[in-house]
């Protein structure tokens, strides 16, 4: 991994009345010193400026009137930077102010002079910090702190991974369920209606607006991460896929690149034995495991839960999420493209595994040797 963008939410760093929440951006920026020793550039978002400058100016609620509010953002973003500055020095850095609005992306020449600004900076050790230039834009004030900025950014920069870091855990069942969603193949109806806004007085969004900015990145081949931000010096953790919180699978991407991704998979909950002719599929054309080469299933597990691959051995060759149940599965196997879809008409496609969705653990090769 060479680029990360991390995005942090007002709920995170303010302290309320006006204050900012100076040893959670210490915190952070420990966290990314040791990601910069890993080689990884980081691009900062920051969100808090309207939230500081509402305290500052003695509000005890977000104003609904938008030039109050671009007045509160224009006070608040001066305290936001220097606090950034002042942390991110301590650790030897340098950090760059950048403000957006929405039109540096609509239009390619602006958001082209974005990027090498940008580039520019990472280049010379720099870290960017942005914010929507919400003293002068309503967008941000009216839809969603950030998010969407901080995925149109990741975009536009190539980064492989945007962390979103908020004062949730992640993307939950339901409001009242406590049950976290670790990972997401693909950003369906029912991932979106899970996600609600936010009832702090200081922010918006919520949950809703992130589900949106992990439509956009991952649809642009970037990875996604919801988090937690309570711990924030643990952002090495977050790239080794070894904390808690939401996980949104890149999409588009060929399979070789989606093997870096395989710490963030859940625990496979079972296995799908195939055929020779499907292990050769798979691993040399890189295509989808189709019903036809199934041999059988072991384990119970549901749609979109990750499964693994074995050859006829009972080596484990891929992983990959699966589109049907096990007891589906069972009832599929070595059916044909035309009976999968028939039988189960809410499908529309015939891979049990899409290879979108399926990653390789051994090569070609060692498929031969074996």
């Amino acid at each position: 991994m060479k680029r990360v963008v991390i995005k942090l939410g007002t709920g995170l760093l303010s302290g309320g009345k006006g204050t900012i929440r100076e040893e959670r951006i210490s915190q952070i920026c420990s966290g990314i010193e040791l990601l910069k020793k890993q080689g990884i550039e980081v691009v900062l978002v920051s969100s808090g400026a309207v939230g500081l400058g509402m305290g500052k100016l003695g509000f005890e609620t977000r104003p609904n009137d938008l030039a109050v509010l671009r007045s509160c953002a224009s006070v608040g973003q001066s305290e936001l930077m220097h606090a950034w500055k002042t942390a991110l020095s301590s650790h030897g850095f340098l950090a760059a102010q950048i403000l957006l609005t929405r039109e540096d992306f609509n239009e390619e020449t602006r958001s082209i002079k974005v990027k090498e600004t940008i580039e520019s900076l990472l280049d010379r050790g720099v870290v960017p910090v942005v914010n929507e230039n919400d003293s002068i834009s309503d967008e941000e004030l009216k839809f969603g702190d950030n998010d969407i900025l901080s995925a149109l950014l990741a975009s536009l920069t190539r980064s492989e991974f945007l962390i979103i870091l908020t004062t949730a855990k992640g993307l939950m069942t339901s409001a009242n369920s406590g049950i976290l969603v670790p990972f997401v193949s693909e950003i369906t109806d029912k991932i979106e209606k899970m996600a609600e806004g936010t009832p702090s007085p200081t922010a918006v969004g919520g949950m809703a607006t992130k589900i949106e900015a992990a439509k956009v990145a991952t649809k642009s081949g970037c990875a996604v991460f919801i988090g937690s931000g309570d711990t924030p010096g643990r952002l090495p953790q977050i790239i080794e896929g070894k904390t808690e919180g939401t996980f949104f699978a890149p999409s588009g991407l060929e399979l070789k690149q989606r093997k870096k991704w395989l710490a963030f998979f859940p625990s496979p909950q079972g296995s799908i034995e195939i055929d020779q002719g499907a292990c050769e599929a798979i691993l040399a054309n890189g295509a989808s495991l189709l019903a036809s080469g199934i041999l059988r299933s072991t384990g119970s597990f549901d749609r979109s839960d990750v499964v693994s691959i074995l050859d006829p051995s009972g080596k484990i060759i891929a992983r990959g999420i699966s589109r049907f149940a096990s007891d589906e599965v069972e009832e599929l196997v070595g059916a044909s493209n035309e009976t999968v879809m028939n039988s189960h008409p809410w499908s529309k496609r015939p891979e049990i595994v899409h290879r979108d969705f399926l990653a390789p653990l051994i090569s070609k090769g060692a498929l031969e040797e074996t």
